[in-house]
């Protein structure tokens, strides 16, 4: 039995929005399922024209079972409040499945509304080969030569080691720096090439070590 086993409405809380449809599409059947997701959003976010959207297309008539996938690491309250009817007296043969990363970014009214699947496992914490103290540029250089097929779950959990890093260190990041960090996060999941997510944020940690550097 596959682990969605999806039969009736229901929410997904997932380590990875992308991978999890890729795997989800694959159980239903074929041309059942329609994807709703904001690919403009770097954050993810699910927003009121994403609800339009769901809703014309719950309303469009189908004889056999549709499957509609709402996906978004954040939901916007007022596209959730948008939902709450259809998703409360959902057409004929329609089947919604919302699909995140976080259970806090739904409604309780959303939640109270749907049986959610808490799908999202442990990942083991990677140690990260680079010391942020030390960083060079040919630091830097040398990693990114050396992982230019890394893939894209592997520059998430570098990123996240480099953040462990940076707080076990106390090294002091601005506001702008540590919101790169949430950013990189972001892009992986839009499918962004990750090498070049991991050299914005390398080039980033040099530019901040630079700076902590000039003022001493």
């Amino acid at each position: 039995m596959s682990k969605y086993d999806i039969t009736t409405s229901t929410i997904l809380v997932v380590n990875e929005i992308t991978q999890t449809i890729n795997e989800l599409v694959k159980t239903l059947p074929l041309h059942s399922a329609r994807i709703i997701r904001n690919e403009q959003s770097v954050s993810d976010e699910f927003l009121i024209a994403q609800s339009n959207a769901t809703i014309k297309e719950a309303y469009i008539a189908t004889n056999s079972t549709k499957y509609i996938l709402l996906c978004g690491a954040v939901f916007r309250k007022e596209a959730q409040n948008a939902l709450l009817k259809v998703l409360e007296e959902p057409p004929l043969n329609i089947i919604f499945v919302i699909v995140t990363t976080s259970k806090s970014s739904l409604l309780p009214t959303i939640i109270s509304r749907l049986p959610l699947k808490y799908l999202k496992t442990k990942m083991p914490a990677r140690v990260c080969e680079l010391d942020i103290l030390t960083l060079d540029l040919k630091q830097v250089y040398a990693f990114l030569k050396e992982n230019q097929k890394i893939s894209k779950q592997e520059a998430k959990e570098f990123i996240e080691a480099l953040m462990i890093q940076i707080n076990t260190k106390k090294i002091r990041l601005s506001q702008k720096e540590l919101e790169s960090f949430s950013t990189s996060i972001k892009l992986l999941e839009l499918n962004s090439r990750p090498i070049n997510v991991l050299t914005t944020i390398l080039l980033t940690l040099i530019h901040s070590k630079n700076r902590v550097s000039h003022r001493l």
